[in-house]
């Protein structure tokens, strides 16, 4: 069942979606991962369809789940680093936009900046969706979800942690999902790397509407005990490599390994969005443990990417 009122929306935030159609992608990735399991692994509800990928930064997941994804819906993806594009040479995002826009069905966009695509969606008539910005991460937070869902049952009655630096994109939307659907979602971070004030706002906010908590907490003991997830983010992203030496000299004490996990529940599971600097913000035992469920996480974005780009393009 498609989420029919997002049909030629922008997908740039999690707030771009409500309650209900976020709840609406969650089922349709689920219905859509149990098709392909059962050996239907093309619907070509999209047939005919085209999408640009614009990609500034190097990918794995997002580029070859949104890739797959198009392929298996019967649509067709082209991929666009930003030196093919003449964006490399100065030409404006507006006039690039402007440009695709009569070419394409969609257009999915991974940018260093989410000013980026706050111009892009601004001039192109067609849906942009955020394959991830400096701000947020929709399409992994809907993923993330979805694997807590799958694993641990409903998410009202789980603890997530999230340890390391609480400014990380991926949290950003992951905290505004979870305070959406009225999860509990602790933070272990220090001072300095708290969430962005607007979006944690705005997760406050929500939280009061759907009965959610979210915990701002500096002891990462506190925000691990007793919590049935465990989630973590590498400490320096693609663009912060300046502030490497402080970063890992400030988070240190928020690296997930035995001590750490030891507060959690046994039945934890561990999380995180990939790539991975192991020995950094996991040791490589807890990333391959039987709690890790990782490689589970990483499939499921084929599965949520699907349900947007039905959901958004069809």
């Amino acid at each position: 069942m498609l989420v029919e009122s997002m049909r030629g929306r922008d997908l740039l935030s999690i707030l771009d979606c409500s309650k209900e159609e976020l709840e609406g992608l969650i089922k349709l990735s689920f219905e859509l991962k149990d098709r392909f399991y059962k050996g239907e692994r093309t619907a070509p509800i999209l047939a005919g369809r085209v999408i640009a990928l614009i990609f500034e930064k190097p990918s794995t997941r997002t580029r070859v789940s949104l890739q797959v994804a198009a392929q298996q819906l019967g649509a067709w993806s082209i991929y666009l680093s930003s030196q093919e594009l003449q964006l490399s040479r100065g030409e404006p995002i507006k006039d690039t936009a402007r440009v695709l826009d009569r070419y394409v069905d969609g257009i999915a966009a991974r940018v260093y900046s989410h000013g980026s695509l706050v111009e892009l969606a601004s001039y192109s008539q067609k849906p942009v969706i955020n394959a991830l910005s400096d701000v947020e991460h929709p399409l992994q937070a809907l993923a993330d979800v979805v694997t807590i869902m799958e694993i641990k049952g409903d998410l009202r009655k789980l603890k997530i942690a999230f340890v390391g630096d609480g400014r990380d994109n991926v949290l950003h939307s992951l905290m505004l999902a979870v305070s959406m659907l009225g999860g509990r979602i602790y933070i272990g971070t220090p001072p300095g790397y708290d969430p962005d004030s607007v979006l944690l706002r705005r997760a406050y906010e929500l939280a009061e509407q759907s009965g959610a908590e979210i915990a701002i907490v500096r002891d990462p003991v506190e925000a691990v005990e007793n919590a049935d997830v465990i989630y973590t983010d590498v400490w320096v992203s693609m663009g912060q490599e300046a502030e490497r030496e402080k970063r890992l000299r400030d988070l240190r004490p928020y690296q997930v390994n035995r001590e750490l996990v030891s507060y959690a529940k046994k039945d934890y599971i561990f999380m995180h969005c990939l790539p991975a600097h192991r020995g950094e913000e996991v040791t490589d035992e807890i990333i391959e443990s039987e709690n890790s469920v990782v490689w589970l996480q990483a499939e499921n974005r084929l599965h949520t990417a699907k349900a947007v780009l039905a959901s958004i393009l069809r």
